[in-house]
């Protein structure tokens, strides 16, 4: 598969996950009234379920170049890319909310892209090389 197609497919489920994320956030700090890091640790473990499955059938599938790891392996591995970019989003959300003053939403939203771009780096690299 060629890396365009790869990161347009990963762009796809990103979004996707982005309105998973969103939507349980929205709900969990507006309507059910939970503070912000609890509806952000919430929706993104809601959404990295999501993401694997896509992940591991339609934006990395297995190629003969790719050495076979188990499934058991690749959740392994995708947990640890999963805790890695999570962990650098919450700290940045935690850097703009508590030190810069920077609306929870807009915060959340902005560590998307933290997420997403250390996320699949990670997965590209390590989880389904």
């Amino acid at each position: 598969m060629r890396e365009s197609v790869r990161i347009l497919r990963f762009a796809i489920v990103g979004t996707l996950n982005a309105l998973i994320t969103a939507l349980i956030v929205g709900l969990l700090m507006h309507i059910e009234g939970e503070h912000y890091m609890i509806a952000n640790v919430v929706a993104y473990v809601v959404a990295q379920i999501h993401n694997f499955i896509w992940c591991k059938f339609w934006i990395f599938p297995f190629d003969a170049d790719r050495k076979k790891n188990t499934i058991w392996h690749e959740i392994l591995f995708f947990a640890c890319a999963f805790a890695v970019a999570y962990a650098a989003q919450f700290l940045f959300l935690l850097f703009l909310v508590e030190i810069c003053g920077c609306n929870e939403y807009l915060a959340q939203f902005l560590g998307l892209f933290v997420y997403g771009a250390i996320n699949f780096m990670s997965n590209k690299w390590i989880t389904f090389r």
